[in-house]
């Protein structure tokens, strides 16, 4: 195991505590005569930024609607893929193919489309007679971060989807057919049957999805920079521009262990609240 522990050590642990250590550090790549420790006034600049009030109410919605979008969409493409048919495999294939995309991809693929000027989502809207005048979807402080959201629910779909369609290969048919026999109705036996033997695959993946979502900010950088005025931004990727944009890592790394600290935290208490591992045993 060592060799393992040496690779986790180096690329993770080495970052993980540089990281921390940036935190508490005067660090701008525009100033490096100046480096000098910090203190907490990063971390306080980070709660005094005007900004941020916004921006984490941004990071709640985001997270929250491509979540819940992804894991209904991703079940209901699961149950459709359930059973047998004619080319099943053939549409597998294609349906979970955003999943392979890199978020950058995907990112110039929706910037184009909800292009103001000749992208098709627009045109369509103005000969469906939806649209009147053309809209800049990307351009519109109140529509921006949605289109990031319809993005990264698109890309995420596949996922959800093919984890638990993975959960629903596993589930008895006997026991789904004696339930049958004994009256039950399809809601009942989806309700106390299927979604029971399936609980530990949707914590895990709700969780993961989770924390991936939160992270995510190749996507919003791509489609709108987190503009138009910071509309589009999350804490994830208003992070990314203060480090590469304005070059202050001392700031940005105060945000990372933010972060680190606060996902941690999720992931423990969301596993105790879902009883994850009384369900496993």
């Amino acid at each position: 195991m060592l060799p393992s522990y040496i690779v986790l050590a180096l690329f993770m642990g080495y970052p993980l505590i540089n990281c921390v250590r940036l935190a508490f550090s005067n660090y701008k790549l525009t100033q490096l005569d100046h480096i000098s420790f910090a203190g907490l006034s990063n971390f306080r600049r980070v709660f005094t930024d005007p900004e941020i009030k916004m921006i984490a109410a941004n990071t709640v919605k985001f997270v929250a609607i491509t979540l819940i979008l992804q894991l209904l969409l991703g079940f209901i493409l699961a149950m459709a893929l359930r059973r047998p048919f004619r080319g099943r495999g053939f549409y597998q294939g294609i349906v979970f193919l955003p999943w392979a995309f890199s978020g950058f991809v995907v990112g110039l693929i929706f910037q184009w489309m909800f292009n103001a000027e000749f992208g098709p989502i627009v045109d369509v809207l103005m000969k469906t007679g939806i649209l009147n005048h053309k809209i800049s979807f990307l351009g519109n402080p109140q529509l921006s971060i949605y289109t990031v959201i319809l993005a990264l629910t698109w890309q995420g779909i596949p996922f959800f989807g093919m984890m638990i369609l993975a959960a629903l290969q596993s589930v008895s048919e006997e026991l789904i057919e004696a339930a049958k026999l004994d009256g039950a109705t399809a809601i009942q036996r989806f309700y106390h049957i299927i979604i029971p033997s399936i609980k530990p695959t949707l914590v895990v993946t709700t969780m993961l999805r989770t924390i991936w979502i939160f992270n995510s900010s190749d996507l919003i950088y791509i489609m709108t920079k987190g503009g138009p005025v910071n509309s589009s931004h999350t804490l994830s990727s208003y992070m990314f521009v203060k480090a590469y944009n304005t070059l202050d890592f001392g700031f940005a790394s105060a945000l990372g262990t933010l972060f680190m600290f606060g996902l941690s935290i999720y992931a423990f208490v969301y596993i105790k609240v879902s009883r994850f591992n009384e369900e496993n045993g």
